[in-house]
């Protein structure tokens, strides 16, 4: 399964959000699963969105067809679009579908490995991480996945802000220091998203 992680900063909010909606048309193309995302909740104006695809040719022949098709309903709405694309490597709860219709919350975590250490991080990741993240109450299901370079995309989606909230108080700190996380990493940048329903394809 291929996820493609799309961050638009956005400057017409009503523009954008018309067509974000038009992206619906994707469920008519051959490989794809879903889609879904929202707005930044610590960075007004920017807006995230992930989609799911069967595998990396049903959408090398979206976007070399229906694409820009699509996209030019959104043309002058965003300044800055950055496109990244990972392989599936691991469910964070067991039995991941691309599905957000149940999603309030959506947390990205995007880890830069070193090279020697990506090993280890991915075995914490299935050993510490995920059984810490499954367990948690809100906690819905989450994606993590693998860049052509050792980048890593850790996606888990919630049922609402507090519980999340209560994770990260009650988890984070532990489990870094269990799995070495300083270690393993180079640097970690995240966001929290706010799911926009109206956008979920």
């Amino acid at each position: 399964m291929l996820v493609k992680w799309i961050r638009c900063g956005v400057v017409d909010r009503p523009g954008f959000d018309r067509g974000q909606r038009r992206w619906v048309a994707l469920r008519q193309q051959p490989g794809f699963l879903g889609q879904g995302g929202g707005w930044s909740r610590s960075q007004p104006g920017v807006a995230h969105l992930f989609a799911f695809w069967d595998d990396r040719r049903s959408y090398d022949a979206f976007m070399a067809g229906p694409h820009d098709g699509v996209a030019a309903h959104q043309q002058g709405t965003y300044e800055l679009l950055a496109v990244r694309l990972f392989q599936h490597r691991l469910d964070v709860k067991v039995g991941f579908k691309p599905r957000f219709t149940d999603t309030d919350l959506l947390r990205v975590a995007l880890c830069k490995v070193r090279p020697e250490r990506v090993d280890h991080f991915t075995q914490m990741q299935e050993r510490v991480w995920n059984p810490a993240m499954a367990g948690s109450p809100g906690m819905l299901r989450g994606s993590f996945g693998q860049g052509e370079t050792d980048d890593f995309l850790v996606l888990s989606m919630w049922n609402s802000a507090t519980e999340h909230g209560k994770y990260r108080e009650g988890a984070v700190e532990r489990l870094s220091e269990r799995a070495d996380l300083d270690g393993d990493v180079i640097s970690v940048a995240g966001d929290v998203v706010d799911v926009v329903q109206a956008w979920t394809v």
